[in-house]
């Protein structure tokens, strides 16, 4: 493993000087592993590594390149990871989401186009359509939050803020489960966003999404907590 972690920081180092830029081709394994100073098995496993991270991509009967190194690609492993997280640690990313979310919503409210805010119309008129089927409602909410933040032009933001928001999204079936009228409150919630985003209010925008996260937040809580109850100690 530590000839491993050599190999992965040299190749890194290699890609941060950009002697290996996006879209380079590395050398041959047994050439990069004399030019390195390791052994040809240390860099074979770093490249692999580098490829489950999205650094390096690995085309069989071509060669290894260097991906674009875009945050969608570099950041795709978040969602996977924030999935594992247990109940405590899970309501940490909600504090986390908490903090950035708003502060996205208002920078959309400034950039978002005359189409986008149609877009954000139409699923606003899915959501209520579909205020009798919790799937679908969450499907049509996780498109909301996704067109909002994609309109802010950050693409680290909106790869962080959608790895982020996978688990969170489920939160809402079981606020559905112990809530009633949640689908309503839900809908009044992103209507009140999509009336900020509209008026091109940013401090309106990030106080509309700051209530809707922090509304998340407390109904998760409460289904942690009910979970907590029913389990034996």
């Amino acid at each position: 493993m530590a000839l491993t972690d050599e190999a992965i920081a040299k190749i890194r180092s290699m890609i941060q000087s950009g002697e290996l830029p996006p879209g380079a081709r590395l050398p041959p394994e047994p050439q990069l592993a004399v030019q390195i100073g390791l052994s040809r098995s240390g860099v074979r496993e770093a490249v692999k590594v580098l490829e489950s991270a999205r650094v390096l991509d690995v085309r069989r009967g071509d060669g290894t390149y260097v991906t674009s190194l875009a945050p969608r690609l570099l950041l795709e492993g978040l969602g996977l990871a924030v999935e594992l997280l247990q109940d405590d640690t899970l309501l940490e990313v909600v504090e986390v989401r908490r903090m950035l979310e708003p502060v996205a919503t208002g920078m959309a409210a400034l950039r978002m186009t005359d189409d986008d805010l149609d877009e954000l119309a139409r699923i606003l008129d899915d959501m209520r359509s579909a205020a009798d089927d919790h799937e679908k409602l969450i499907q049509f909410d996780t498109a909301f939050h996704r067109t909002v933040v994609a309109a802010t032009g950050n693409e680290t933001l909106t790869s962080l803020l959608d790895g982020l928001s996978g688990r969170t999204v489920r939160a809402r079936v079981w606020r559905g489960l112990i809530q009633n009228d949640s689908a309503h409150t839900t809908i009044e919630e992103h209507h009140a966003i999509y009336l900020a985003l509209r008026a091109r209010d940013q401090l309106l925008a990030h106080a509309a999404a700051l209530l809707h996260v922090n509304t998340s937040e407390a109904w998760l809580r409460t289904v942690l907590a009910a979970r907590a109850e029913r389990e034996p100690s």
